[in-house]
């Protein structure tokens, strides 16, 4: 055996990166489809098109962006604004809750801002609400530049970022959602008609979903943790934790209460050295925790903004940045690395680039 297959049969060394790397579907079994894998997590950061694709091409089994895209299209997913005023992937059978549990919180704290700098209040929101819905009922999905126009008929203004957050606004109240694509643009369509129905929760047993939801996939992790992903309050967090106890469990990391989901048998696993991904801009491994120290390299410190860029990751650890170029009809990858890597991840890195030119590959 060469020192290179030797070197990859060591464990990882650190144990908070390790666990997360398993528990979030970077190493182990795949998940079978998109839907599955943006399930497991609730909501999926997707403000970068493209390397949301990959954050869930991953961690599905022979994915490819066709694929993902496809999942969207078929309506298995829905990207829309559910949380935090950021685009995420979503279920479609949890569009709903998650949206009704978490949106209203973005809406009542950005409300005066957006009086104050665009004059965007909930009367123009619902005079705008019923103008898109004529323009989308029957099924229509239309291009944000086509809603502009929509609204501009009927003497809405919508340039200077005021028709962005219009349909922000309306779709965290639950009435629109993007649609997949129409060439190259981002399409809307009405969430309705789109996704006609999902599941219902509400209250607490929505609050304790969540929290199962998110500490399975993301832990070990923090109450703040929590609270920085979900948007909600820390008395919100604490009755969430509370009501899914049975399904979660805590233990002291580095001094640090932490939980993790006590369901999935991967969290028993050990990896192996070396694990490297090309980790995509707002990964959830990256923006999935308000501490983000455990994905610096030992002995170096790194501003925790420029962990949310695309990341060349080993053992779950920072250990470089890459980025996509188009070079004519395809993609290529610039890697740029913190330090030297040793032989096995050297190879371990080519890999990882091959697989993501794999998944770039037009289906057959």
């Amino acid at each position: 055996m060469s020192a290179a297959k030797a070197e990859v049969r060591r464990p990882a060394p650190r144990p908070l990166p390790a666990r997360r790397l398993l528990m979030q579907g970077l190493v182990g079994p795949a998940f079978r489809n998109p839907e599955e894998a943006v399930s497991w997590f609730g909501a999926v950061q997707a403000q970068d098109y493209f390397g949301a694709l990959w954050a869930l091409g991953m961690r599905t089994r022979r994915a490819t962006e066709a694929l993902i895209e496809n999942a969207e299209t078929r309506r298995a997913i829905v990207r829309t604004w559910p949380l935090r005023g950021t685009l995420h992937f979503v279920a479609a059978d949890d569009v709903r809750w998650i949206t009704k549990l978490l949106a209203p919180r973005v809406i009542a704290r950005n409300q005066a801002r957006w009086k104050r700098e665009f004059g965007l209040d909930a009367s123009l929101a619902a005079k705008a609400r019923d103008v898109l819905a004529r323009a989308l009922e029957g099924g229509k999905r239309l291009e944000r530049a086509e809603l502009y126009a929509a609204l501009e008929a009927r003497k809405i203004h919508a340039g200077q970022s005021r028709g962005l957050h219009i349909l922000l606004w309306l779709a965290m109240q639950g009435h629109l959602c993007l649609a997949g694509r129409s060439g190259k643009q981002q399409t809307f369509a009405l969430l309705d008609e789109w996704v006609p129905d999902s599941r219902k929760l509400e209250g607490e047993a929505a609050l304790a979903e969540l929290a199962r939801r998110y500490f399975t996939s993301h832990g070990p992790a923090t109450l703040k943790d929590f609270v920085w992903w979900s948007g909600l309050t820390v008395k919100d967090a604490l009755v969430a934790i509370e009501a899914a106890k049975q399904a979660l469990r805590y233990e002291i990391l580095d001094d640090i209460g932490h939980w993790s989901g006590a369901t999935r048998a991967l969290a028993s696993r050990t990896i192996t050295s070396p694990v490297v991904r090309l980790l995509p801009a707002y990964d959830e491994f990256a923006v999935g925790y308000q501490d983000r120290s455990a994905l610096m390299p030992a002995g170096r410190r790194m501003n925790p903004m420029a962990l949310l860029g695309p990341s060349v990751l080993v053992d779950g650890v920072v250990a470089g940045h890459w980025k996509r170029r188009v070079v004519r009809d395809s993609v290529r990858v610039d890697v740029k690395l913190l330090r030297k890597l040793s032989p096995a991840e050297a190879v371990a890195l080519d890999e990882a680039q091959e697989r993501y030119q794999e998944f770039l590959r037009p289906s057959a």
